[in-house]
């Protein structure tokens, strides 16, 4: 049986998808009619990105879920249309690209690496830094990223310390909860990586009140979600030395418009939303093995719990 799939993210992401998502589809056994348009009751599942200017779901009566090809699922999951189960991606190599970028990036601050970088010429000032169990990296979000890259951390020897809404367990990792287990780790986390989804209770988690809880010269890296960090608040706390620096790789506005304080500010590293991109190569094996599973009987993997938004 021939399965119709509507892929509805963008006629640059189809250019690049065709091939491998053929490929993928031959590989789990399954007969698609991969195609951009279609009658919707015809189509019986959807693959989706925010690039889609697909909004309505209603019409789609057959489809049986729908696979998102990003990790965030912010810009869909609160559409009232969607009824159809929806799939986060969970890439192997989505999330080997976070973590190298993450880990890349707690390395330079531990290590001090924009001193040794931007330092004038005959400048000799050795600074002996703290060896990795020294060093406290906070984690906030233990998700299939946050526990990923919170245990390549802990294996360089940091002492890595993770935060989530529900309690959680990571080997090797000092897991907090809850609100007092959230200004507990802040008062701790020497770096902090910010990894949560973006839902009503996690925007703007990154405040005033919590960059003054953080240890002086603490240094922030967000590959998370732009709207996690109050703007203004961030810009305040570089200002005055709470907060050492910060790399951002995303933002409430993309690309970063030219105008945003962002830019140009010395302690500020801008980074154009690398830390995780969706390869298609093998997200298309994501893509194919989730429609096998749910053809086959199996329940659908990565499904949005659309109650908590992620």
């Amino acid at each position: 049986m021939t399965l119709t799939v509507l892929f509805a993210a963008g006629d640059a992401e189809f250019a690049e998808y065709l091939a491998p998502l053929t490929e993928a589809f031959t590989q789990y056994g399954l007969q698609i009619d991969l195609v951009t348009k279609a009658m919707p009751e015809a189509v019986e599942y959807i693959i989706y990105s925010p690039a889609s200017t697909l909004r309505d779901f209603t019409p789609y009566t057959r489809c049986k879920a729908v696979l998102n090809l990003w990790a965030g699922v912010e810009k869909i999951v609160g559409n009232p249309t969607l009824t159809q189960p929806l799939a986060r991606m969970v890439d192997p190599a989505l999330t080997r690209g976070m973590v190298e970028y993450v880990c890349g990036h707690v390395l330079r601050y531990h290590l001090g690496m924009d001193a040794h970088i931007t330092a004038a010429p005959g400048t000799w000032v050795p600074q002996e830094p703290p060896l990795a169990p020294e060093r406290v990296v906070g984690i906030l979000g233990m998700g299939e990223l946050g526990r990923a890259c919170a245990t390549a951390l802990a294996g360089l020897g940091f002492a890595v310390e993770g935060w989530s809404s529900q309690p959680k367990q990571v080997a090797d990792v000092t897991c907090h909860h809850g609100r007092e287990g959230f200004d507990t780790l802040l008062q701790r986390a020497e770096i902090l990586v910010t990894l949560l989804p973006l839902t009503p209770q996690t925007e703007n988690i990154l405040d005033a009140r919590a960059f003054a809880l953080m240890p002086k010269g603490a240094h922030i890296i967000n590959p998370g979600r732009g709207a996690l960090i109050e703007d203004d608040a961030l810009l305040a706390a570089l200002d005055d030395g709470q907060i050492a620096a910060a790399t951002l790789d995303v933002f409430r506005i993309e690309p970063l418009p030219a105008d945003h304080l962002f830019w140009g500010h010395p302690h500020v590293t801008i980074t154009p939303h690398i830390a995780a991109t969706t390869r298609a190569k093998s997200a298309s094996l994501v893509v194919a093995n989730n429609i096998a599973r749910v053809e086959s009987g199996a329940e659908l993997l990565y499904q949005v719990d659309t109650a908590r938004g992620y």
